[in-house]
């Protein structure tokens, strides 16, 4: 078992941190890291536990700690943080020779920092030894992508080898995308609000570099346009994508049917038994029907139509909290235990 800390314990995706890891087979949790004013106090009584009905066991009564390496007693750090946080606080940990498998945005965009969806390029892994190096840390920082552009790169993935050229994505996201308390009722009920701040850019920039191609140490991003308008809606999980994409070539609907059936899962205790699902039906996906598909960590296609010789559209769905977040990052640990970056 490998020991794991986790900073920002408390929180909505903190929370799935730990509902996620207290069952994880490979992954023990020894250190819960929070905020000042909860340093000393009992993670079970002092945390408002919303992801679902009781704190887990085995972390109830665990002293939470202050976000410094000197009081972390584990293998890998889990970042649940906020951005302006994790910049400060994710540095001090690699450099004192832990692995941190962050959620956070604060590093996603750095040259020498993987921003990494397994299934998609786990070859990016190899940036953590040119990261060693220039930082001279002992440890390293591992990022995955924004919640929104986790649903979208996996479904475009697959679609690269029938030729994309480009994107246009409207995103309907839920409510616990905003954390907790997260969005006040009486802005969302009966009501959609059509800005995110920073959500539109991190889903046209992010996926270029998880498609692009690792040169001269460095990604090369991919060579498609995406441009994106997000929305938050009155859902509680689950982001629903709407996707139009353009291609190089005529395209039929069983190409691209074909293309998302082909992104093959990882031998991973997170990984799904479907990378992407694909739903036939002509109301799906739904959030509420189709968000905990394979354990919140299948995104499923639906609704695919050609709309043009080389442009189809389709709906594209995901549990935004567990692949969109807390599971991300723990698939991404299991894959750099696999591929040797992190040893007992």
């Amino acid at each position: 078992m490998f020991k794991v800390g986790i900073l920002g314990a408390t929180g909505m995706v903190g929370q799935k941190f730990v509902q996620l890891l207290s069952r994880h087979p490979w992954f023990k949790v020894t250190t819960l890291m929070a905020s000042e004013r909860r340093i000393g106090k009992i993670y079970g009584e002092e945390v408002d536990w919303i992801v679902s009905s009781d704190v887990p066991k085995d972390v109830f009564d665990v002293e939470m700690t202050p976000m410094d390496p000197k009081n972390c007693d584990a293998d890998i750090v889990f970042s649940a943080l906020p951005s302006n946080v994790a910049r400060e606080v994710e540095p001090r940990f690699a450099r004192e020779g832990f692995v941190v498998a962050s959620n956070a945005s604060a590093f996603r965009m750095e040259d020498d920092v993987p921003l990494v969806i397994p299934e998609v390029n786990p070859d990016h892994l190899s940036l953590i030894d040119v990261q060693r190096v220039r930082r001279g840390w002992d440890g390293f920082i591992v990022t995955n992508p924004n919640c929104t552009a986790i649903m979208l790169t996996i479904s475009l993935k697959p679609l690269m080898d029938i030729g994309l050229r480009s994107v246009r994505v409207a995103t309907m996201q839920a409510l616990s995308g905003a954390g907790y308390p997260g969005v006040p009722s009486l802005a969302i009920i009966d009501n959609i609000i059509p800005f995110i701040r920073g959500e539109e850019e991190k889903v046209e920039v992010e996926p270029l570099k998880i498609l692009g191609k690792l040169e001269n140490d460095r990604v090369v991003p991919a060579d498609i346009d995406i441009s994106a308008s997000c929305h938050r809606v009155p859902v509680i999980d689950g982001h629903l994508e709407a996707v139009w994409v353009k291609f190089d070539r005529k395209v039929e609907i069983e190409d691209a049917v074909e293309a998302f059936k082909s992104l093959k899962p990882l031998d991973l205790p997170t990984s799904p038994e479907s990378v992407i699902v694909v739903r036939s039906e002509i109301d799906r996906p739904q959030p509420r029907f189709d968000r905990d598909e394979g354990d919140g960590m299948s995104v499923v296609v639906g609704r695919i139509k050609k709309v043009g010789d080389n442009e189809i559209r389709y709906l594209v769905l995901g549990h935004n909290t567990v692949r969109g977040a807390a599971g991300a990052s723990i698939l991404n640990a299991e894959l750099m235990i696999k591929e040797g970056y992190i040893q007992k």
